[in-house]
């Protein structure tokens, strides 16, 4: 298919800088890139469900033996897209499919439903903001934590509540918001150390999702709390080409729910052609970004 735009994920930054030392980063020399929206152009015989001509948006290469997207063309998997938002320009598409069923799938596992009190952490980042509008899609009370003014601004457009986590204690807005009793789930998008602040933010029995658990943690506060861990690898089935349908199926309600107007992207300001590419990549590796850095073909 032909590739009109790209983002880029801080696994791809990963696999830039680290190369094979990371055991699903592609062989050299390879074309990086993960997410894409495009249209298909050609079609094998074993496809359902897609014709010619259909825009489409996925994220479907850049690690393993899959070509990334980083290029016109793709032969993609079509167990991993699905129809592109009609609400969305390729752009804005192209900017969803690894965070948005990263957010998606964290969610469904940590059993969001309506009436509970929900905390993402990382409420602005590319997983994070589009975690808050699908919590609130299911009908919890969300609040997010952010760094500065302009993030919180955007979580409160969300409809969610924001809290400064340069300025409030854990504890403190465990009190504010919760009368100390803890959020029944916890969505931690920023990972390593933060997810010993998860554990204190989580009510008893509580759900806490990560998406970086790569690190050495002391689990003593999530025993004696009786959390529930779960954490969010949605490489897995691009990897191990394991239920890969599944993405597709993730992806076609995310289109549901962008049509429907309780799903927006959030696109960092600065922009990016494809001869542009080590910028983008620089740019969301300064943590300047807000929102998801995308590349226009």
């Amino acid at each position: 298919m032909k590739i009109f735009a790209s983002s880029i994920n801080t696994v791809d930054t990963m696999i830039k800088n680290m190369g094979t030392a990371l055991p699903f980063s592609p062989a050299t020399p390879a074309i990086l890139g993960m997410d894409f929206a495009g249209t298909i152009e050609a079609i094998g015989t074993a496809v359902t469900g897609f014709s010619i001509g259909d825009d489409v948006y996925g994220c479907a290469g850049g690690l393993g033996d899959l070509q990334g997207t980083l290029a016109e063309y793709i032969a993609a998997d079509f167990k991993l897209i699905a129809r592109k938002p009609k609400n969305l320009s390729m752009k804005e598409a192209a900017s969803l499919p690894l965070v948005g069923i990263t957010a998606y799938e964290g969610l469904m596992r940590a059993s969001v439903k309506k009436g509970q009190t929900v905390l993402v952490h990382g409420g602005t980042g590319g997983v994070g903001h589009l975690a808050v509008q699908i919590a609130k899609h299911l009908g919890a009370t969300v609040y997010a934590t952010a760094g500065g003014e302009q993030q919180m601004d955007i979580i409160e457009s969300y409809g969610a509540k924001s809290i400064n986590y340069k300025t409030e204690a854990v504890q403190d807005y465990v009190n504010k918001h919760t009368n100390g009793a803890g959020f029944d789930v916890v969505y931690d998008t920023v990972g390593g150390e933060n997810i010993l602040k998860s554990f204190a933010a989580t009510a008893l029995n509580g759900q806490v999702a990560t998406t970086v658990s790569l690190c050495d943690l002391d689990l003593s506060t999530m025993h004696f709390k009786g959390l529930s861990l779960h954490v969010v690898f949605m490489l897995i089935p691009m990897l191990h080409n394991f239920k890969r349908e599944q993405h597709g199926d993730i992806l076609q309600h995310l289109t549901s729910l962008v049509e429907a107007g309780d799903l927006k992207p959030l696109l960092d300001v600065q922009q990016f052609t494809l001869e542009q590419v080590d910028e983008a990549y620089a740019r969301l590796e300064s943590k300047t970004a807000i929102g998801k850095v995308v590349v226009t073909h």
